[in-house]
């Protein structure tokens, strides 16, 4: 069986999950599903990133012992993802003891080999990336490039990592490997830093005296590891580097990390070098997806313009009838469909509601209900495949869903995937009207209306396996209401003319239209 591990990165818990978090765990989430339902064996990972100046300033800020306070944080993500729907197979935390080992050993390991070493440093310290930059670095004077706040100039001794010992080896390995870095905006934006900047050995540690939250130094206990050197660890230690070799194994490389853009130098990388001195194989896929922005703005606590994935999903559940899960859904919809996940979009509660009565009420919504209402009324809910033939208004855009899906999803280009699932949607709802079943029943053509009543039903249930990946708990709700036995989601399944028969059990609408005025 092929493997197929992903990641989202590790989430830095100095302040609660916003919809950030939750766009990068829906794509991951919904790469994975489509990967089971292809048959593949696979691994998603998501966690926490527990240690750094930033989380020990926060806890100071609440007065609060760090511990207590990352627990508190943690448990918020791991309340949220299961609210929306999210199916990770590990929680790896920065904090657990096997990470901590594994991070320790890895230190040691380039310590023997000389790739570690310790140096003076004068620099100038950004707390809010938790980075350090040099004086041509930053703008006007003393601020931060990335992401705007003052710096504050450190000169210390501390331990840094030989990251230029690699770059001609990295750079080469790039420019071997273009499809390593995506989408290609993001491979350029690498390739051009490198091409007219020399890389600098990373700093990995800070001193104790100053920073005393983190992994201690093994090689000097007056230290701490540095947080991203920390972070980055995790897609090892979470399946099993240094103790469970055997997973590791059958997991290692990563297929793709899925991270936004705001840290691809990190992943792009630091990351690939420390894999290479540490003689392990390099991840096939790094990629940064774009940013959700408000106004034009970047939603981030510092801007106050936080989107609150708990107080959404809980909105959008009042407003749906009380289903939390076709509401998670919904909002998972709305953040796949919107954009292309390379590309920054604009949220707003608008958008959002348009999309759901537009797409979900009107046109997928509408179809299911109307469907089985139909087979209930014609036919007291039995449905029989007495032919089994695809209408021939169907065959263009299901042979193009059939065609063009895979590779869409393959590529994580989720909202073409889904522009041609719902053409075949509005292709059968343009086909009942067409049809007008109303006077088949009324001219008692009841060889036509069975007809008719199985190619809606069997176009339901291939579609519900086309959006499973998307829309989990809503293609679940549709299975149910068509009466499949033996409820499952395989790529095998979404073969026409699969099913022979439903028993069909019509609940309410899945999406009733939301009206907000």
């Amino acid at each position: 069986m092929k493997k197929f591990y992903l990641t989202s990165p590790i989430y830095y818990v100095n302040a609660s999950p916003h919809i950030g978090h939750a766009y990068t765990n829906i794509i991951c989430d919904s790469m994975a599903r489509f990967r089971r339902i292809k048959g593949e064996d696979v691994f998603f990972l998501t966690g926490t990133d527990e240690h750094g100046e930033k989380i020990q300033k926060a806890a100071n800020k609440e007065g609060v012992a760090v511990k207590n306070f990352i627990d508190s944080k943690v448990d918020i993500f791991k309340q949220l993802w299961p609210k929306l729907n999210i199916s990770y197979d590990f929680f790896v935390r920065t904090s657990w003891e096997k990470h901590i080992k594994v991070v320790r050993a890895v230190i040691e390991k380039l310590y023997k080999k000389g790739d570690i070493y310790k140096s003076k440093y004068n620099a100038f310290y950004c707390i809010g990336c938790e980075t350090f930059w040099t004086k041509l670095q930053l703008k006007d004077g003393d601020i931060c490039p990335e992401c705007g706040r003052k710096t504050e100039k450190i000169q210390e001794e501390n331990y840094f990592f030989k990251l230029s010992k690699y770059e001609s080896w990295f750079k080469k390995y790039l420019k071997n490997n273009p499809k390593l870095i995506q989408p290609k905006i993001r491979y350029n934006e690498v390739k051009s830093f490198l091409d007219n900047h020399s890389l600098t050995d990373l700093c990995i540690s800070r001193p104790k005296k100053r920073i005393s939250w983190g992994i201690e130094l093994p090689i000097d206990q007056e230290y701490i590891v540095y947080v991203w050197f920390d972070a980055l660890i995790n897609y090892i230690s979470g399946i099993g580097y240094g103790f469970d070799q055997e997973k590791f194994n059958r997991f290692w490389p990563a297929d793709i990390h899925f991270i936004g853009k705001d840290i691809l130098r990190h992943h792009a990388i630091f990351w690939p070098i420390m894999l290479k001195a540490l003689d392990l194989e390099i991840p096939k896929s790094i990629f940064a997806h774009g940013w959700w922005k408000i106004k034009e703005e970047k939603i981030s606590k510092s801007k106050g313009n936080i989107v609150n994935p708990f107080e959404l999903v809980n909105q959008l559940t009042d407003l749906l009838g009380g289903n939390q899960e076709l509401a998670a859904d919904a909002f998972r919809y709305f953040l796949m469909r919107e954009i292309l996940i390379g590309a920054d979009g604009n949220f707003s509660f608008k958008a959002l509601i348009n999309r759901i009565n537009s797409d979900l009420a009107n046109d997928l919504g509408n179809l299911v209900y109307r469907s089985l209402n139909m087979a209930q009324k014609y036919n007291a809910g039995k449905v029989k495949s007495i032919k089994k033939d695809i209408p021939s208004e169907f065959k263009e855009s299901l042979a193009k869903l059939e065609k063009d899906y895979d590779n869409f999803m393959v590529e994580g280009e989720f909202c073409k995937a889904l522009d041609n699932l719902f053409e075949l949607i509005g292709v059968i709802n343009k086909y009942i009207e067409d049809t007008k079943p109303w006077n088949l029943k009324k001219e008692q053509k009841e060889k036509e209306l069975f007809s008719f009543l199985y190619a809606i039903c069997e176009g339901i249930r291939v579609i519900s396996i086309y959006l499973y990946p998307i829309m989990p708990k809503t293609a679940l709700s549709i299975q149910k209401q068509l009466g499949i036995k033996d409820i499952s989601f395989s790529t095998q399944e979404a073969k026409w003319g699969n099913s022979d028969n439903f028993l069909i059990k019509k609940e309410k609408p899945l999406f009733p239209r939301i009206d907000v005025s």
